[in-house]
C-alpha cells in the first residue's frame, strides 16, 4: 500500500510499505480521508517522543475492509471513524479515568503508525460506526473535534459567559462553534490572519479582530481560550482574563514555549489557568454532534489533496494556508 512516512525529522515522503494486518480485536480500515493538524508538525520536528520512521495521521475514517478473528461488533462495508488514543488501561491515570495522561500513552499516527496511508489498523473499540447520511470523507473532522469537547469538558462552562479566543484555524473556530452552543453570552475571535478571521465572522463570532486592543471590555473575558500555541498569544491572553475567570491552554506549543505569569493577581483574582490533553471520553459525543451538524465540513475543509501530495499538504499547513486540509488517498 502506499503510505506518508515520517523518516527523520523534517524529512516526509509517501512511498510504499506492507499491507497491514489485524489482530485479534483490530480491524483494517480503508481510509477515505486523513486530516493534519499542528500534532503532525510536532512530530515532523521530532517532537513527542515518536520513534521514527513513522506513518503520520490520527485524524482519519474510512470503511472497514478486514476484521479480526474475535471482532464481532463491526463487519467488513461498515463505515467509521477512528478514535486514535492508546490507553494502557494500568497505571494510576487510567486507572483514577484521566487515560489522556496515561503513563505509557500512545496514539494511531502519533505512536504506531496512522492513516495517511490507504490503509490503517486499529483496536474494533477505537471505531465508532458512521450514520449514513454522514459522509465518510468529512468524517475526519471528528477526531478534532473531540478535542474541541475535551476542552469544554474542563471549562465546565457558565452560562452567559464572555469568551475570548486567539487563533480561528481549525481549532479555534470548532471552540467557537461549541462556545455558541454552551450558553456564552458573546464570543470574540482573533487572529492575524484575514481570511482565517474571515470565516470565524461567518460562522457567527461576536466580534473578530487581529488583536485584543481593537476590542472594548476592560474588566476582561470570564473565558480566554489560546487555540494557537504561539508564545505572543498566550502571553497576551493571559493578561486578558477577568477576575474570576479561566485561561485554557488548547492549543499545542513547541515544548521550548514558555510565558510569564503573575502568582499575586492569580491569588487575589482567583484567575484558573488549565489545560486540555488530547481526547477522553468526548470521541462518541463529538461524532453524536457532528452527526447533528454541530460543523459545516465545506467551510472547514478547505483543501483536499490527493495521498500523493502529503508533503504539499504539510508545507501548505504549516505555512497558514487554509483551514483543515485532509489527504484522500
Amino acid at each position: 500500500m502506499r503510505a506518508a512516512i515520517v523518516e527523520a525529522p523534517g524529512k516526509v515522503s509517501v512511498t510504499t510499505v506492507p499491507d497491514p494486518t489485524p489482530g485479534p480485536r483490530e480491524v483494517v480500515v480503508s481510509v477515505a480521508s486523513c486530516g493534519l493538524c499542528g500534532t503532525d508538525l510536532h512530530i515532523l520536528q521530532g517532537e513527542f517522543a515518536p520513534s521514527l520512521p513513522l506513518v503520520p495521521g490520527h485524524e482519519f475514517a474510512g470503511e472497514i475492509v478486514g476484521v479480526g478473528r474475535d471482532v464481532t461488533e463491526l463487519a467488513v462495508g461498515d463505515r467509521v471513524a477512528v478514535d486514535p488514543s492508546l490507553h494502557c488501561h494500568e497505571c494510576r491515570y487510567c486507572r483514577s479515568g484521566r487515560g489522556n495522561l496515561c503513563e505509557r500513552w500512545a496514539a494511531i499516527g502519533v505512536t504506531v503508525p496512522g492513516g495517511a496511508a490507504e490503509y490503517a489498523v486499529a483496536p474494533v473499540a477505537n471505531c465508532v460506526r458512521l450514520p449514513e447520511h454522514i459522509d465518510v470523507r468529512d468524517a475526519a473532522l471528528i477526531e478534532p473535534l473531540s478535542c474541541a469537547v475535551r476542552g469544554y469538558d474542563v471549562l465546565r462552562g457558565t452560562l452567559g459567559a464572555e469568551v475570548l479566543i486567539y487563533g480561528s484555524g481549525t481549532m479555534g473556530l470548532m471552540m467557537l462553534e461549541l462556545a455558541k452552543r454552551t450558553g456564552a453570552a458573546g464570543v470574540d475571535v482573533l487572529d492575524v490572519n484575514p481570511d482565517r478571521l474571515a470565516t470565524a465572522a461567518l460562522l457567527g463570532c461576536s466580534r473578530a479582530a487581529a488583536g485584543a486592543d481593537e476590542l472594548e471590555r476592560p474588566g476582561g473575558w470570564d473565558v480566554v481560550i489560546d487555540a494557537t500555541g504561539n508564545a505572543d498569544a498566550i502571553q497576551d491572553g493571559l493578561g486578558r482574563v477577568a477576575k474570576g475567570g479561566t485561561f485554557l491552554q488548547f492549543g499545542v506549543a513547541d515544548y521550548a514555549t514558555t510565558a510569564v505569569i503573575e502568582p499575586y493577581r492569580i491569588y487575589n483574582q482567583e484567575i484558573t489557568i488549565t489545560g486540555s490533553m488530547a481526547v477522553l471520553h468526548s470521541y462518541e459525543r463529538a461524532a453524536a454532534l457532528f452527526a447533528t451538524g454541530v460543523l459545516d465540513p465545506s467551510v472547514f475543509i478547505s483543501d483536499r489533496l490527493p495521498l500523493e501530495r502529503y508533503p504539499q499538504a504539510v508545507d501548505r499547513f504549516r505555512a497558514g494556508l487554509g483551514r483543515k486540509i485532509v489527504v484522500e488517498p
